[in-house]
């Protein structure tokens, strides 16, 4: 698809994009063939997926509370003192404090649907970390979850911080967590918004790739989504977030360099 083409080759640039390069996805389904193309046209390996909220009154329009897109795995990092938060500087961008789930058994082959126990029993790791929203089109967020969908979900990677303790009885959903700009906060949130917390993330894109005929193997991270709201960054900023008891995890915003 010549849209596909267009991103795909706008982000091995790091060059923006003025308008979206072609005509808006009407629906969902035609969001994520695009993405499906994308995907099989670039020869990197996806090691994780990113779920983001579609809030009201796009939920009901659109019919989901929920999107996804890939996240490659050479975007994704530990999250060490100085770590950058890559952005292409001429598009969006914007640092998401997360919860990041770890898939340490393959679902089911052919299984469609999924209870939250059976979808919870999957996991075998919880981290927290900071995703990196990010597109070459400043205007990804702008029209609606289609065309957010249709560029890998408007993301640009994912730095991966401390695990989290025995997470199986920790209180994700209930712990307040606040993401700082160049130390001012500017959003805090608890997970127990999300419908069915971190938990109906991961049942939502089980169910989403099982659709899409996508495996999910063992060793995946899943970035459950925004738990403080999607803010915009730009290059030379300082991005921390604190989740309490669990820990903090920070980055440095810098402009994403083209493919070599």
């Amino acid at each position: 698809m010549a849209i596909a083409r267009q991103f795909l080759e706008a982000r091995q640039a790091a060059r923006g994009l003025a308008a979206y390069p072609g005509a808006l996805p009407a629906t969902l389904a035609q969001a994520y063939a695009i993405q499906d193309h994308a995907i099989a046209a670039q020869e990197k390996a996806v090691a994780g997926w990113k779920v983001g909220r579609i809030l009201p009154p796009d939920s009901a329009s659109w019919g989901a509370e929920r999107l996804a897109g890939p996240i490659l795995a050479d975007t994704i990092v530990e999250a060490t003192a100085g770590a950058p938060g890559l952005i292409f500087a001429d598009g969006f961008g914007a640092a998401e404090a997360e919860f990041l789930l770890r898939i340490g058994a393959p679902p089911e082959r052919d299984k469609m649907h999924f209870s939250l126990a059976e979808s919870w029993a999957l996991v075998d790791a919880v981290h927290i970390g900071i995703e990196i929203a990010s597109s070459p089109f400043p205007g990804i967020n702008s029209h609606g979850p289609a065309v957010t969908i249709s560029d890998f979900g408007n993301n640009n990677g994912l730095l991966i911080g401390p695990a989290i303790a025995d997470f199986a009885h920790a209180d994700l959903t209930g712990q307040t967590v606040s993401l700082s700009i160049d130390g001012a906060v500017v959003g805090t949130g608890q997970a127990a918004a999300f419908p069915d917390g971190i938990v109906g993330a991961l049942r939502f894109l089980l169910e989403n790739l099982a659709q899409r005929a996508i495996r999910l193997p063992a060793g995946t991270w899943v970035s459950s989504g925004a738990i403080t709201g999607v803010h915009p960054v730009r290059v030379g900023q300082h991005v921390t977030a604190d989740f309490g008891p669990f820990g903090r995890v920070g980055c440095v915003i810098e402009a994403q360099s083209p493919a070599r």
